[in-house]
């Protein structure tokens, strides 16, 4: 049975807080309606928010989403990211977000990189 493919976005304005979540098998298709998902909800949030991506539900991403996750990366940098703290339980399922971050993020962003939702939280806490 194929896992079903999802990227949803939500955003906590009270916590200046977007959360990404990548399940399944993420296509282009869906990092192209997530990109048009973060620009449309990124005024909600004031510089120095925190993007907490969690890669704990993926299964498998499409080498040709790279350059979505470039452009949210910039439109996250454009706003005034001030961390990213990603859930990836796989360090294999990376998918290549410590490259893209050295190109996107230039050092300007604090990146942890945690193995668990549940040690993510204690860090925005």
């Amino acid at each position: 049975m194929k896992s079903k493919a999802a990227f949803e976005v939500k955003v906590d304005a009270t916590r200046n807080l977007v959360h990404s979540r990548y399940s399944g098998n993420v296509t282009a298709a869906d990092m192209t309606a997530g990109v048009q998902q973060i620009e449309a909800l990124l005024p909600q949030l004031r510089a120095g928010f925190t993007v907490l991506a969690d890669l704990s539900e993926l299964v498998a991403m499409d080498l040709d989403c790279g350059p979505q996750i470039a452009k949210i990366m910039d439109l996250c940098q454009a706003h005034g990211v001030g961390m990213v703290v990603r859930v990836v339980p796989d360090p294999k399922k990376d998918i290549g977000l410590k490259i893209l971050s050295l190109v996107h993020y230039r050092d300007k962003v604090k990146i942890v990189t945690c193995d668990t939702l549940a040690a993510a939280e204690k860090i925005l806490d």
